[in-house]
């Protein structure tokens, strides 16, 4: 009989807290399960997902650099997968491949429930137009941002987003070099790899309005320069991504296995531990 799995898939993939997680989430809830970090370097991505099910593969995350690449080959998306035009949870159906993006409600959640954030009216600064900015731009939107102010290096990218986003009342596409120009902010979020790959991103300050907070979707080492740049240009709040990567794997297990975990004394493990100094899913 093939093996029920689960697992994390990108490249590189081998400092993925996922496993982790849901081991935890597993012993949590009583529901045995295998979830591995599977690496798939460029272009091996669907030859690895046909082999992960071909072994009783049932579900999984997707992570750097594939989000788009798994939108893409599955058979249906849910709404929030297709106004993301990015995937990060995969569900196995009798049919194929389902699709989910969780990224941005597991930042909301962290935002708001963990870190008693209010997102409503708020004038924000999304940094990057890849498959982590696509995934929580939606929910930001959705949570009641007033205005959200998205930047890269390359125009065509900020301008699908933004064309995917719908909402030019709301959703402005920029440059990332035009950024000193368009005022402060209320919640600059940083959702680029840049750290990752060795780009400085060269921010100016006077970015934060008066209170205004500083989110980084990555967590330990790949977070250290963007937030220190962030607390020295005078922002209230700095939050790493580590919330919200338990979150939006608590809606991956959800999806997967119809409960949804507690999410706080995961987090609080993780916290605590001093090897969290990795870059994020």
């Amino acid at each position: 009989m093939s093996r029920v799995r689960y697992a994390v898939i990108g490249h590189p993939v081998a400092h993925s807290l996922s496993p982790r997680i849901h081991a935890a989430f597993g012993q949590q809830t009583g529901i045995a399960l295998e979830y591995t970090a599977i690496d798939a370097g460029c272009g091996r991505f669907d030859a690895v997902l046909a082999e992960f099910a071909a072994e009783g593969g049932r579900g999984a995350n997707v992570t750097l650099p594939h989000k788009a690449r798994a939108a893409a080959i599955c058979q249906h998306l849910s709404e929030r997968a297709r106004r993301a035009g990015a995937v990060n949870t995969l569900v196995r159906t009798n049919t194929g491949w389902e699709g989910d993006n969780t990224d941005g409600a597991g930042l909301v959640r962290d935002l708001t429930e963990r870190h008693g954030q209010d997102l409503r009216g708020r004038r924000a600064l999304l940094i990057g137009a890849g498959g982590a900015a696509h995934g929580v731009a939606p929910a930001l939107l959705d949570a009641g941002v007033e205005d959200l102010f998205i930047v890269n290096r390359t125009g065509s990218h900020v301008d699908a987003l933004a064309d995917a986003l719908g909402e030019p009342g709301r959703v402005h596409p920029r440059y990332l070099s035009d950024v000193g120009t368009l005022g402060v902010f209320d919640l600059v979020i940083n959702a680029t790899s840049a750290a990752r790959v060795g780009t400085p991103l060269d921010l100016p300050g006077g970015l934060f309005a008066p209170r205004g907070d500083a989110v980084d979707l990555s967590y330990g080492e790949a977070a250290i320069g963007f937030l220190s740049w962030a607390r020295a240009s005078g922002a209230d709040r700095t939050i790493d991504g580590l919330g919200m990567l338990v979150e939006q794997a608590a809606e991956s297990f959800l999806r997967w296995h119809g409960v949804h975990p507690d999410t706080d004394p995961v987090y609080a493990m993780l916290r605590e531990q001093q090897d969290v100094l990795v870059t994020a899913d």
